[in-house]
């Protein structure tokens, strides 16, 4: 009787899994195993020979065992429950990844802008950011005006924008520019932004969105924050000198 977990049932040669069948059938008396199908192709299209001891394939050495259906329905049961145990196992390891945020290198996001300036025409143009590399996607976030705490004024509408850029160094190039600059009045802040895991990904199913843009492999732990460290205001430090020149935007 077979047990699943004696040993590895993947084909040497073309690394396929070995189906019910394959597991019995051994060509060779050294006992190297290869499945039926690279057995034959070796016989009829190559040398003829066992790839392990170099004895020559013949029929007298095969040795093939039939697999009862009560042997094949407790492999398949087997089968099932490892893949159900599997799934459950990367389930739990990506369930704290709902809570985690993961640093996007060519990203910028900057807050501050004028509500004037937040068209994408004027972001997208050279005399804004499209000066410091091409821009990928951007997404544009206005915000309403609210009443202040301190005050019975208005405070005036807030923009914050992501730019996304094709590559990381126009992202660094962009923040070197545009963080403490004065736009319109006001102040700008920019670092680099953050993205979240895609809810399909956590729950280790396709994601049916070609164009999301949320996270659906693993990022790299020095670039990793949880939601509670960055509503803290943890900051990332960056030991990054692209020494390139950097240049204002334009009011």
């Amino acid at each position: 009787m077979f047990n699943s977990d004696d040993e590895d049932f993947d084909c040497p040669l073309c690394m396929e899994e070995l189906d019910v069948a394959d597991r019995n059938f051994r060509p060779c008396p050294c006992g190297y195993q290869v499945c039926r199908f690279c057995w034959h192709h070796i016989k009829e299209n190559l040398n003829g020979r066992c790839p392990a001891c170099r004895r020559e394939y013949t029929e007298q050495s095969v040795e093939f065992q039939p697999v009862s259906s009560d042997e094949i329905a407790r492999l398949k049961r087997e089968k099932k429950e490892k893949e159900r145990e599997q799934k459950e196992m990367e389930l739990a390891n990506r369930k704290h990844l709902a809570n985690m945020r993961v640093i996007q290198k060519n990203l910028a996001y900057v807050i501050g802008l004028h509500p004037k300036y937040a068209t994408e025409e004027i972001i997208r143009s050279n005399d804004f950011f499209g000066q410091y590399g091409k821009i990928s996607k951007l997404v544009i976030n206005k915000r309403p005006a609210l009443p202040s705490s301190t005050s019975s004024a208005t405070l005036p509408p807030s923009v914050g924008i992501y730019v996304t850029y094709q590559r990381k160094e126009e992202a660094m190039r962009c923040i070197q520019a545009v963080d403490g600059s004065m736009v319109g009045g006001r102040i700008l802040r920019a670092s680099l932004g953050t993205t979240k895991y895609c809810t399909y990904y956590l729950r280790n199913i396709p994601c049916p969105n070609p164009a999301c843009m949320y996270l659906h492999e693993p990022g790299d732990d020095a670039d990793s924050i949880s939601k509670e460290e960055l509503a803290s205001g943890y900051v990332f430090t960056l030991n990054i000198n692209y020494n390139v020149e950097c240049f204002p935007l334009s009011s």
